[in-house]
Protein backbone atom coordinates (compact mmCIF):
# COMPACT_ATOMS: atom_id res chain seq x y z
CA UNK A 1 0.00 0.00 0.00
CA UNK A 2 1.40 3.68 -0.86
CA UNK A 3 2.67 5.92 1.83
CA UNK A 4 -0.26 8.66 1.07
CA UNK A 5 1.42 11.43 2.24
CA UNK A 6 3.98 10.58 -0.60
CA UNK A 7 1.61 9.58 -2.95
CA UNK A 8 -0.65 12.40 -2.74
CA UNK A 9 2.21 14.31 -4.71
CA UNK A 10 1.94 18.44 -4.75
CA UNK A 11 -1.36 19.32 -6.81
CA UNK A 12 -4.78 17.76 -6.71
CA UNK A 13 -8.27 18.26 -8.32
CA UNK A 14 -11.46 19.23 -6.25
CA UNK A 15 -14.44 19.17 -7.69
CA UNK A 16 -18.02 19.07 -7.07
CA UNK A 17 -19.19 15.88 -8.13
CA UNK A 18 -22.94 15.72 -7.79
CA UNK A 19 -24.20 17.06 -11.33
CA UNK A 20 -21.49 14.72 -13.30
CA UNK A 21 -23.05 11.59 -14.82
CA UNK A 22 -20.83 8.53 -15.12
CA UNK A 23 -19.63 9.68 -18.73
CA UNK A 24 -18.73 12.78 -17.01
CA UNK A 25 -16.99 11.49 -14.05
CA UNK A 26 -14.87 8.82 -16.60
CA UNK A 27 -14.05 12.08 -18.84
CA UNK A 28 -13.11 14.48 -16.01
CA UNK A 29 -11.08 11.97 -14.20
CA UNK A 30 -9.23 10.64 -17.49
CA UNK A 31 -8.54 14.71 -18.11
CA UNK A 32 -7.20 14.96 -14.53
CA UNK A 33 -4.99 11.86 -15.04
CA UNK A 34 -3.90 12.82 -18.65
CA UNK A 35 -2.33 16.39 -16.73
CA UNK A 36 -0.07 14.80 -14.14
CA UNK A 37 -1.88 15.66 -10.96
CA UNK A 38 -1.46 13.61 -8.64
CA UNK A 39 -5.06 13.38 -6.41
CA UNK A 40 -8.81 14.30 -7.14
CA UNK A 41 -10.79 15.45 -4.22
CA UNK A 42 -14.61 15.28 -4.13
CA UNK A 43 -17.39 16.11 -1.68
CA UNK A 44 -20.48 14.50 -0.02
CA UNK A 45 -23.71 16.73 -0.47
CA UNK A 46 -26.95 15.71 -1.10
CA UNK A 47 -26.14 13.23 -4.41
CA UNK A 48 -23.73 10.73 -4.74
CA UNK A 49 -22.68 8.64 -1.77
CA UNK A 50 -19.23 9.07 -0.47
CA UNK A 51 -18.25 5.51 -0.53
CA UNK A 52 -19.83 3.91 -3.37
CA UNK A 53 -19.01 7.28 -5.36
CA UNK A 54 -15.43 6.67 -4.00
CA UNK A 55 -15.26 2.85 -5.49
CA UNK A 56 -16.56 4.93 -9.23
CA UNK A 57 -13.42 6.83 -9.18
CA UNK A 58 -10.61 4.24 -7.85
CA UNK A 59 -12.48 2.02 -10.34
CA UNK A 60 -12.02 4.48 -13.61
CA UNK A 61 -8.79 5.94 -12.79
CA UNK A 62 -5.23 4.10 -12.70
CA UNK A 63 -2.79 6.29 -10.83
CA UNK A 64 -4.35 8.99 -8.94
CA UNK A 65 -5.05 9.55 -5.54
CA UNK A 66 -8.44 9.73 -4.21
CA UNK A 67 -9.59 11.65 -1.17
CA UNK A 68 -13.37 12.33 0.59
CA UNK A 69 -13.48 16.09 1.49
CA UNK A 70 -15.34 15.63 2.68
CA UNK A 71 -17.47 12.53 4.08
CA UNK A 72 -19.76 13.57 6.50
CA UNK A 73 -19.67 10.86 9.83
CA UNK A 74 -23.26 11.79 10.23
CA UNK A 75 -23.79 9.74 7.23
CA UNK A 76 -22.40 6.25 8.30
CA UNK A 77 -21.30 4.99 11.84
CA UNK A 78 -17.44 4.60 12.77
CA UNK A 79 -17.48 0.70 12.10
CA UNK A 80 -18.81 1.46 8.53
CA UNK A 81 -16.19 4.14 7.86
CA UNK A 82 -13.28 2.42 9.26
CA UNK A 83 -14.71 -0.55 7.01
CA UNK A 84 -15.29 1.25 3.98
CA UNK A 85 -11.97 2.42 3.75
CA UNK A 86 -9.93 -0.93 4.69
CA UNK A 87 -12.26 -1.70 1.48
CA UNK A 88 -11.03 0.40 -1.13
CA UNK A 89 -7.92 0.49 -0.22
CA UNK A 90 -7.32 -2.79 -0.66
CA UNK A 91 -9.47 -3.26 -3.95
CA UNK A 92 -7.40 -0.48 -5.20
CA UNK A 93 -3.77 -0.31 -4.69
CA UNK A 94 -3.77 1.66 -1.92
CA UNK A 95 -5.05 4.91 -3.50
CA UNK A 96 -8.00 6.46 -1.05
CA UNK A 97 -7.91 8.75 1.57
CA UNK A 98 -10.82 9.37 3.83
CA UNK A 99 -11.64 12.77 4.29
CA UNK A 100 -13.75 13.33 7.63
CA UNK A 101 -15.69 16.40 8.97
CA UNK A 102 -18.73 17.28 10.85
CA UNK A 103 -20.09 19.03 8.09
CA UNK A 104 -22.96 21.62 9.02
CA UNK A 105 -26.21 22.06 10.68
CA UNK A 106 -28.37 21.95 7.84
CA UNK A 107 -26.85 18.95 6.20
CA UNK A 108 -26.57 17.12 9.52
CA UNK A 109 -30.27 18.06 11.32
CA UNK A 110 -32.62 19.54 7.66
CA UNK A 111 -31.12 16.95 5.78
CA UNK A 112 -30.62 13.48 7.74
CA UNK A 113 -32.82 14.00 10.51
CA UNK A 114 -29.46 13.64 12.79
CA UNK A 115 -28.45 16.12 16.05
CA UNK A 116 -25.57 17.96 15.28
CA UNK A 117 -23.17 17.23 18.42
CA UNK A 118 -19.93 19.38 19.48
CA UNK A 119 -17.66 19.17 16.11
CA UNK A 120 -14.93 18.10 19.17
CA UNK A 121 -16.36 15.74 21.24
CA UNK A 122 -18.45 14.64 18.25
CA UNK A 123 -15.28 13.63 16.27
CA UNK A 124 -13.04 12.46 18.78
CA UNK A 125 -15.83 9.49 19.80
CA UNK A 126 -16.22 8.75 15.69
CA UNK A 127 -12.69 8.34 15.35
CA UNK A 128 -12.70 5.85 18.66
CA UNK A 129 -14.85 4.37 17.26
CA UNK A 130 -12.88 3.92 13.69
CA UNK A 131 -9.92 2.65 16.07
CA UNK A 132 -12.16 -0.10 17.67
CA UNK A 133 -13.16 -1.12 14.05
CA UNK A 134 -9.99 -1.87 13.21
CA UNK A 135 -6.25 -1.60 13.59
CA UNK A 136 -4.89 -1.01 10.40
CA UNK A 137 -2.73 1.81 9.60
CA UNK A 138 -5.01 3.16 7.05
CA UNK A 139 -5.13 7.60 5.86
CA UNK A 140 -7.52 9.40 7.38
CA UNK A 141 -7.88 13.37 7.80
CA UNK A 142 -10.24 15.95 9.09
CA UNK A 143 -12.06 18.85 7.65
CA UNK A 144 -10.08 21.02 10.26
CA UNK A 145 -10.38 25.12 10.51
CA UNK A 146 -10.30 25.83 14.26
CA UNK A 147 -7.13 25.39 16.35
CA UNK A 148 -8.71 22.41 18.40
CA UNK A 149 -9.81 20.52 15.44
CA UNK A 150 -6.76 20.82 13.91
CA UNK A 151 -5.02 19.61 16.93
CA UNK A 152 -7.54 16.67 17.12
CA UNK A 153 -6.07 15.99 13.42
CA UNK A 154 -2.56 16.02 14.17
CA UNK A 155 -2.79 14.03 17.66
CA UNK A 156 -4.96 11.45 15.67
CA UNK A 157 -4.70 11.41 11.76
CA UNK A 158 -2.93 11.86 8.95
CA UNK A 159 -3.45 15.87 8.19
CA UNK A 160 -6.44 18.01 7.59
CA UNK A 161 -8.19 18.95 4.43
CA UNK A 162 -8.85 22.70 4.74
CA UNK A 163 -11.29 24.41 2.65
CA UNK A 164 -12.23 28.03 2.18
CA UNK A 165 -9.04 28.98 3.39
CA UNK A 166 -6.28 32.11 2.85
CA UNK A 167 -2.35 31.34 3.02
CA UNK A 168 -2.47 32.88 6.37
CA UNK A 169 -4.41 29.95 7.33
CA UNK A 170 -2.14 27.65 6.09
CA UNK A 171 0.65 28.81 8.08
CA UNK A 172 -1.42 28.69 11.57
CA UNK A 173 -2.75 24.78 10.13
CA UNK A 174 1.21 23.88 9.38
CA UNK A 175 2.26 24.92 12.66
CA UNK A 176 -0.36 23.25 14.32
CA UNK A 177 -0.42 20.00 12.80
CA UNK A 178 3.30 20.31 12.74
CA UNK A 179 6.30 18.51 10.29
CA UNK A 180 5.19 14.88 8.78
CA UNK A 181 1.41 15.68 8.59
CA UNK A 182 -0.44 16.23 5.31
CA UNK A 183 -1.89 19.85 4.80
CA UNK A 184 -3.83 19.15 1.90
CA UNK A 185 -5.77 22.91 0.92
CA UNK A 186 -8.36 23.34 -1.24
CA UNK A 187 -8.14 26.54 -3.53
CA UNK A 188 -11.10 27.95 -5.81
CA UNK A 189 -9.24 29.21 -9.12
CA UNK A 190 -10.76 31.81 -12.28
CA UNK A 191 -9.08 32.40 -15.04
CA UNK A 192 -10.64 35.58 -16.07
CA UNK A 193 -8.76 38.15 -16.37
CA UNK A 194 -12.12 40.83 -15.97
CA UNK A 195 -11.81 41.31 -12.44
CA UNK A 196 -15.59 41.94 -12.09
CA UNK A 197 -16.83 38.88 -14.27
CA UNK A 198 -14.42 37.00 -12.02
CA UNK A 199 -15.73 38.52 -8.94
CA UNK A 200 -19.28 37.55 -9.87
CA UNK A 201 -18.82 34.10 -10.89
CA UNK A 202 -16.82 33.98 -7.31
CA UNK A 203 -19.63 35.55 -5.77
CA UNK A 204 -22.38 33.22 -7.01
CA UNK A 205 -20.04 29.99 -5.92
CA UNK A 206 -18.92 30.94 -2.49
CA UNK A 207 -22.84 31.74 -1.61
CA UNK A 208 -23.77 28.75 -0.22
CA UNK A 209 -21.12 29.03 2.10
CA UNK A 210 -21.77 32.14 3.55
CA UNK A 211 -24.75 30.67 5.10
CA UNK A 212 -23.15 28.46 7.04
CA UNK A 213 -21.46 29.14 10.59
CA UNK A 214 -18.30 26.93 10.21
CA UNK A 215 -17.06 28.68 7.95
CA UNK A 216 -18.09 32.38 8.70
CA UNK A 217 -16.64 31.89 12.58
CA UNK A 218 -13.17 31.00 10.75
CA UNK A 219 -13.16 33.91 8.40
CA UNK A 220 -13.75 35.77 10.85
CA UNK A 221 -10.76 34.62 13.31
CA UNK A 222 -8.85 35.42 9.79
CA UNK A 223 -9.15 38.87 10.49
CA UNK A 224 -12.72 39.89 7.77
CA UNK A 225 -14.85 41.27 9.35
CA UNK A 226 -18.61 41.06 9.24
CA UNK A 227 -19.08 43.95 7.28
CA UNK A 228 -16.79 41.85 4.94
CA UNK A 229 -19.03 38.99 4.55
CA UNK A 230 -22.17 41.08 4.03
CA UNK A 231 -24.40 41.42 0.98
CA UNK A 232 -22.09 38.60 -0.94
CA UNK A 233 -18.74 39.31 0.64
CA UNK A 234 -16.40 42.65 -0.42
CA UNK A 235 -13.85 42.40 -3.22
CA UNK A 236 -11.11 41.74 -0.47
CA UNK A 237 -12.92 38.83 0.53
CA UNK A 238 -14.12 37.40 -2.73
CA UNK A 239 -10.13 38.31 -3.80
CA UNK A 240 -8.92 36.10 -1.05
CA UNK A 241 -10.92 33.25 -1.58
CA UNK A 242 -10.63 32.99 -5.28
CA UNK A 243 -7.06 33.52 -6.87
CA UNK A 244 -8.49 34.77 -9.94
CA UNK A 245 -6.68 36.89 -13.30
CA UNK A 246 -4.37 35.17 -15.99
CA UNK A 247 -2.27 32.36 -15.24
CA UNK A 248 0.51 33.41 -13.95
CA UNK A 249 -1.42 35.78 -11.10
CA UNK A 250 -3.17 32.62 -10.26
CA UNK A 251 -0.09 30.00 -10.08
CA UNK A 252 1.26 32.99 -7.76
CA UNK A 253 -1.10 32.68 -5.67
CA UNK A 254 -0.74 28.93 -5.04
CA UNK A 255 2.69 29.35 -4.27
CA UNK A 256 1.98 31.40 -1.72
CA UNK A 257 0.02 28.28 0.01
CA UNK A 258 2.86 25.68 -0.53
CA UNK A 259 5.37 28.64 0.91
CA UNK A 260 3.08 28.62 4.14
CA UNK A 261 3.53 25.11 5.02
CA UNK A 262 0.69 23.46 2.55
CA UNK A 263 2.16 19.72 1.92
CA UNK A 264 -0.75 19.31 -1.27
CA UNK A 265 -2.69 21.94 -2.90
CA UNK A 266 -6.56 20.89 -4.50
CA UNK A 267 -7.48 23.30 -7.25
CA UNK A 268 -11.40 24.20 -7.56
CA UNK A 269 -11.63 25.98 -11.25
CA UNK A 270 -14.49 28.55 -10.77
CA UNK A 271 -16.87 28.64 -14.25
CA UNK A 272 -20.17 29.49 -14.96
CA UNK A 273 -22.70 26.15 -14.84
CA UNK A 274 -22.11 23.77 -17.21
CA UNK A 275 -18.38 25.38 -18.83
CA UNK A 276 -16.73 22.40 -18.68
CA UNK A 277 -14.42 23.19 -21.64
CA UNK A 278 -13.43 26.64 -19.30
CA UNK A 279 -13.18 24.05 -16.35
CA UNK A 280 -10.46 21.81 -18.32
CA UNK A 281 -8.53 24.71 -19.37
CA UNK A 282 -7.82 26.13 -16.35
CA UNK A 283 -6.61 23.25 -15.22
CA UNK A 284 -4.42 22.71 -18.34
CA UNK A 285 -3.29 25.90 -17.63
CA UNK A 286 -2.33 25.59 -14.02
CA UNK A 287 -1.10 21.86 -14.34
CA UNK A 288 2.77 22.78 -14.11
CA UNK A 289 1.96 25.13 -11.11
Amino acid sequence: MAEPGKALGRLGVWTSTDRLDAAGLKSLLKTIEGLGYSAFWYPESRGYESMALGSFLLANSTKLMVGSSIANIYARDAFTAQRGLATLNALHGGRFILGLGVSHIPMVEGLRGHRYDKPIPAMRAYLDGMEKAGKEKLPVVLAALGPKMLELAAARTEGAVPYNVTPEHTALAAKILGPGKILAVEQKVCLEPDRAKARALGRAELARYMTLPNYVNNWLRLGFTEAELANGGSDRFIDAMVLSGGVAAVKEGLRAHFAAGATHVAIQPVVAEGDHAGREAALAALADS
